[in-house]
This record gives structure tokens, sequence and C-alpha cells, in this order.
């Protein structure tokens, strides 16, 4: 049986990153990164708008040049899960049976898209958007004549394909059961903007709506039928209704966790020399006044990698990095600071007609997050404003004459 120093559980923006911060860091004894994907590791973001639409080829995607790993002394060995966790013995049982042993493990595995359930399921034309090969498929169908899409969720991910999938002249229904867009994300404010936006460049929108089931004919979908009793034809469905942690083996080998695994603040799990980074792991989030959250975005994964990585090598540090995301619709460019759940009050700043504002969102009068459309600047000073729980007063942040910065 094999041996390394270190082993890192998948291979996304998390499991690249605490490679990388191990090095950097001084590590110089052997890693191994499993991973399941047959890709070297690579951004996922770009999988539902520059890859998706075409502009980014693989290589543009990557997040280092396949030949940095082996300079680096760090081994890739992908296409293979993790069927089994042994923490007494830490070992690693693979999918092609072979077995690896480890002094420390960072289970960087993220998740699975979620899959509808619904009568229909099962047909062949449904599509997720998690890895390069989700994404091929979907392709490989558009450049063969697919020209009507229904989406299923109204997220980043739902709205982002709907954006590229016009673009490429695509017809595009999108159905969300809740009664706005990006309502897990944001407030009402932004969703209306966005949900008229995406009016307005031709989808056709269907809130509070849910799907009874997928209808086919010859093991290929034909429509969606929803719960209202609409039907909706279409060659090709993709589904974007979140992600269920990968963390089975780690549940099973005694780890504690529902909603993923649970860490502390170091992203040590309950197990010994195992830890746990990025959207599978549930940890205490400062910028949610201390709930136990998953997080699931690149600054998250890389940030809570880098944390991991420096208490490996004994430079524990408390994670408390700021939140921040992103996303990419048509010519809008959404930046978002901070966690904006639990916020009892919002201003806009800015005028949205001109496609260029933000919401400002504060609990008990301190500023806890931004959505910045179009607004780097505003998303930049504001990141203070979020660091410090800025009490500013709510007329004072409206008026877009006077910077952020000038706000204390």
């Amino acid at each position: 049986m094999e041996h390394y120093d270190i082993i890192i559980v998948g291979s996304g923006h998390g499991g690249a990153q605490a490679a990388i911060a191990l090095r950097q860091n001084g590590h110089e004894e052997s890693i191994l990164m499993v991973s399941r994907d047959r890709n070297p590791p690579y951004e996922r973001p770009p999988l539902s708008k520059d890859y998706l639409a075409g502009e980014k080829s693989f290589d543009r995607i990557q997040i280092r040049p396949e030949q940095f790993w082996s300079d680096k002394g760090i081994e890739l060995r992908p296409g293979r899960n993790v069927n089994e966790v042994d923490a007494q013995s830490r070992t690693l049982t693979l999918s092609d049976d072979t077995r690896v042993g480890y002094r420390k493990l960072i289970w960087a595995g993220g998740g699975d898209a979620r899959r509808l359930s619904c009568p229909g399921s099962d047909l062949n034309g449904i599509h997720y958007v998690r890895s390069r090969r989700d994404v091929d498929l979907l392709r490989e169908e558009l450049a063969s004549g697919a020209k009507r899409a229904v989406i299923v969720g109204a997220g980043y991910i739902g709205l982002e394909a709907a954006a590229v999938l016009r673009k490429l002249g695509c017809e595009v229904t999108v159905v969300e059961m809740l009664d706005r867009v990006l309502a897990r994300v944001a407030g009402p404010q932004l969703s209306d903007f966005y949900a008229d936006y995406h009016r307005s460049q031709g989808v056709d929108l269907r809130l509070s709506t849910g799907v009874e089931s997928i209808e086919g004919e010859d093991g290929r979908v034909m429509s969606v039928l929803t719960d209202s009793g609409e039907k909706i034809p279409c060659d090709v469905i993709i589904a974007g209704i979140g992600i269920v942690p990968s963390v089975g083996p780690l549940i099973a080998a005694g780890a504690a966790g529902s909603n993923g695994v649970d860490v502390d603040t170091y992203g040590r799990t309950t197990l010994d020399d195992i830890y746990a980074i990025g959207d599978c792991a549930a940890h205490a989030n400062p910028y949610a006044d201390n709930m136990v959250i998953r997080l699931e975005s690149v600054q998250n994964a890389n940030d809570m990698a880098t944390c991991a990585a420096k208490a490996i090598m004994g430079d524990k540090q408390d994670y408390d990095a700021i939140p921040w995301f992103w996303s990419n619709q048509y010519d809008l460019r959404l930046q978002t600071v901070g966690i904006s759940t639990g916020f009892d009050a919002s201003v806009v700043r800015g005028d949205p007609a001109e496609k260029k504002f933000s919401v400002i969102y504060l609990k008990e009068g301190r500023v806890i997050a931004l959505d910045c459309v179009n607004n780097t600047k505003d998303y930049v000073q504001g990141r203070k404003l979020v660091t410090e729980r800025a009490e500013i007063d709510p007329e004072l942040l409206v008026d877009s004459e006077v910077q952020l910065k000038e706000m204390r």
C-alpha cells in the first residue's frame, strides 16, 4: 500500500488551493490529490458562463497549467472515487480497489448536483452543470440543433445558463418554485431587477411554479408539465436546484455533520487529522452571526484551503475571511460582499434603470452585505463597511454622490 504525507480528496478550487498553499507554506513531503473528475484541476464558475458559451476553451479555465502539478511534486490521481475512509488506520479505499495511506487528509469533495425526482426525471436530455463533462454533453446537444430549453431553478446557475442560451439563440423558459429569482441569496429589489431584465431579454420566467412531471418520447424529453397543468415543450432541460454535499465516506467513518461535514475554525473535522474545506464544510461563519452554514463559492473554497494548509503547517489562524461572490449575466456583472441572510432593512443606491446600482443590506442598523450591479467601486469600498459592521444612516447610504469610503 502506498503512503502519502497528505492526501487531498477533490480537485476543484479548494483541493487545488490546498495543494498550492501547502507548498507555499513550506510543505516538502508527498501530496496526492484524488479526484473522481478525469481532468486536471479547473475553474467551475465558467462552466455556466464562458465555457458553456464557447467563449473559453478548457485550457483557459484550468487553475494551473497541467505541468505545474508535477513540477510542484503534487501527484494527481483522476477518475477515482473514495469509497471508504478508515480514520483509525488512516487509509482510503478508492474505486479502483487500491488503498492509500495518509498522515493528514484534506476533504475537498464539494457536492453533487441535486437531481430532479419527479416522474420522467430519468429521460435523456436532462442536464446539470457541475463538471466539464456535464457542460460538454449539453454543448453537444445544442450543436445538434436543440433550441428550446426549460431551466428548472432561478438561482445563479439557472439564470447564468439562461443568459448564455438566449445569446446562443435558444428559446428559454425558467421555472422557479419560489416567488422570486435569486430568493436564497438576495433581497427583493435585486430579484425584481433580474426578473425584469431576463424577461426583457426574451426569457419566459415562471415564478411560483413547480415541475409536476417530465414527458418524453423514445426515452427523450419532449415537454415539462408544471404543477398548474401547463405543458412546456422543450428539447433540453437544465436543472439548477442546488447541491448535495459529497461527504458520505466521512460521515460513515464517524465524522459529525448533517448538512455537509462539521469543521472547527481551522477546518478540522471531528476525526483526528482529517480536515474538510469548501462547499461541503459546515462552519460557524462570523459574517453570518456565527451560524453554522455551508458556503458554495470560490472565495470560501480558496480561503478555507489556505486556512487548513496553514494549520497543518503549524500556523493556526481562525477562519475569518469575508465572503464574496459574483455572477455574469448578459451585460450585468453582479458582485456581492458579505452575507445578507437575516437583514432587516435595505437601501438601493444608484438607479437600476441605468444598470448601475447597489443594494446595501443592514441588520440592527449595521451594514452586513452589498449586492453591486456594474458598480465595482461600491463593491470595493463597501467591503470595509461590512468588515467593520459599520453603522451608517440609511439616508446617507442612498446618496450615490458620496463615496462609501467617506462614510464612517
